[in-house]
């Protein structure tokens, strides 16, 4: 099967920009509905990305409609969580529900390989550089940075969480300074349980820790720029900061680092966005991002694409007119990701600082229905 496809011609029905799990799932659905879709990607499958890796069951009977079950890229099953104060006092709970660990390197390919072989086009590597509106036709232009131009009825933004299409668009989160950066490695680790999910804090930042494929463990952390500033580089922050809890201790002086440099991404911002941008449709990160503590950022994106794809698809069929389409996939994305995204931002500052840190954790670890409530919020139902 060829690695890319070119595009074939300057129309679509709908034109997917980004390719990452929002926009993948979003490609198959709408493509089985009978509808031609074009992704533009800015990279060459595979490729890593800075994600947790961990993806709750609730995705997993909409990937088996999309004929996506991921039993074959041999996941990680994960069903305990546990949680550390910067000092390593210990919470354990079950995960309710449970979930899976796969590289999105493995499972982006996986659903790339499943959307070429139904019919979709892919532009790539392509880098998108405007996106306009024409009342008078009812329809957009998308710009590529060679100077390519594509025209779809709809279009879709799976772009993740922060592009240059944000300055365009004006987005008000865009013009905002956040003082967050990511850092992903994959590791190796004897003996590291792998039905766990370990969230470890420490001052300033928190890192994941849970198993992917191939007996692999993803290893990802959020921390503040001024802090990665202060001790002069990510090897340094590691020695200085994030070894100050003995469990982060023991993972960086006994793993291999399965990379030879740590995917690392800026400006990684949490305020609010619209899920409705000047008649594109935002999906995924693009619509709005859960914090890396609460997780399951990977199944929104997946539940994003299976609520617009519906939707998208009655438009298209002249079902629906534009602006009721919007209106309605703006209230059903709020009425699903709304509160999450809300109580993801609380939770989130309630960790960080070392005080507040052993308390919450000190707290909670005798409430452990607190626990699972809080993780329901964060959550959704099996869809």
């Amino acid at each position: 099967m060829p690695s890319s496809v070119t595009f074939l011609s300057n129309a679509a029905d709908v034109l997917i920009l980004g390719g990452g799990l929002a926009g993948l799932a979003a490609a198959l659905d709408l493509a089985g509905r009978g509808q031609r879709v074009v992704v533009i990607e800015r990279k060459q499958y595979p490729f890593h990305r800075v994600c947790g890796e961990y993806v709750s069951h609730e995705v997993l009977p909409y990937l088996r409609r999309l004929g996506a079950d991921p039993a074959p890229l041999a996941p990680a099953s994960i069903s305990r969580f546990r949680l550390s104060s910067p000092a390593g006092r210990v919470l354990d709970s079950p995960l309710d529900l449970g979930g899976f660990g796969v590289s999105r390197y493995r499972l982006d390919e996986f659903l790339y390989q499943l959307a070429l072989a139904r019919g979709v086009e892919f532009v790539l590597p392509a880098t998108v550089a405007a996106v306009t509106f024409d009342a008078a036709t009812d329809r957009h232009q998308v710009t590529l940075a060679d100077g390519r131009h594509l025209t779809a009825r709809l279009v879709l933004g799976t772009y993740g969480k922060r592009s240059a299409l944000d300055r365009q668009l004006d987005r008000p989160f865009f013009g905002q300074r956040s003082p967050y950066v990511g850092v992903k490695y994959h590791l190796r680790l004897a003996g590291f349980p792998r039905d766990v999910i370990a969230l470890h804090n420490f001052r300033d930042g928190y890192a994941g820790i849970s198993a992917i494929e191939d007996d692999r463990l993803c290893f990802c952390y959020l921390t503040t720029r001024d802090n990665l500033r202060r001790s002069g580089s990510v090897a340094a922050l590691e020695g200085e900061v994030l070894a100050q809890n003995p469990h982060l201790a023991a993972i960086l002086s006994s793993a291999e680092r399965l990379y030879a440099q740590p995917e690392v991404i800026n400006e990684i911002s949490f305020a609010p966005k619209a899920p409705v941008e000047q008649h594109l449709l935002m999906v995924g990160d693009a619509a709005g991002l859960i914090t890396p503590l609460c997780g399951n950022g990977m199944a929104m994106a997946l539940q994003g694409a299976a609520l617009v794809a519906p939707l998208a698809n009655q438009f298209l069929r002249g079902q629906l007119p534009r602006l009721a389409l919007e209106a309605a996939y703006a209230r059903a994305w709020q009425q699903q990701f709304g509160t999450r995204l809300r109580v993801g931002r609380a939770v989130q500052g309630l960790f960080g600082g070392p005080v507040l840190s052993e308390l919450v954790v000190g707290a909670l670890r005798h409430w452990p229905a607190g626990v699972r409530a809080l993780m329901r919020q964060t959550h959704g139902q099996p869809f």
